[in-house]
């Protein structure tokens, strides 16, 4: 009996671990770098929220270079709620970053102001590019180009041409 519902619970739990399934390296490393505090939506359900509204954190440079189609800067070191003013508190909300750190900080601020459904897209940027996602520059076109915020970090970033300026 324990087996079967073990089974069960496993089979049920396995297509879910198998869906943020990136990169071992990469995944080990934004795994380590987020808590969790803000839930995470991969890519691909991303996709499947045509209503979501997107909310980049980065710093307004990495923004102008390219950026996920739709998506409004609102900063991370500088972040201020009025960036968000009019957004109803109930919208479905996808912030990211480069790889998801400062999106989920910046999602932390936005849960304790009210704002009930908000997610982090898991790997950020990086990881929607490094799947052959679509980016625009800051007039809306699509781009090849990414900010990969530091040679450092630029390693995790396998697509696209990289941008440190």
């Amino acid at each position: 009996m324990k087996f079967a519902f073990l089974s069960a619970l496993f089979a049920t739990a396995l297509p879910a671990v198998a869906q943020r399934t990136i990169s071992k390296p990469f995944g080990v490393m934004v795994d380590a770098l987020i808590k969790e505090s803000v839930p995470v939506v991969t890519c691909n359900e991303l996709k499947q929220m045509p209503d979501a509204l997107l909310f980049d954190a980065r710093e307004k440079r990495e923004y102008a270079v390219s950026h996920l189609p739709k998506a409004r800067w609102i900063g991370y070191d500088d972040f201020e709620l009025s960036r968000v003013a009019g957004v109803p508190k109930t919208a479905p909300v996808v912030v990211y970053c480069s790889v998801g750190y400062r999106s989920e900080k910046v999602g932390e601020k936005l849960k304790a102001a009210g704002f009930t459904n908000v997610r982090n897209l898991y790997g950020s940027l990086f990881e929607w590019v490094n799947q052959g996602n679509p980016v625009v520059d800051s007039t809306g076109k699509p781009t090849r180009r990414v900010h990969a915020y530091s040679r450092t970090w630029g390693i995790w970033l396998n697509r696209g041409e990289k941008v440190y300026e």
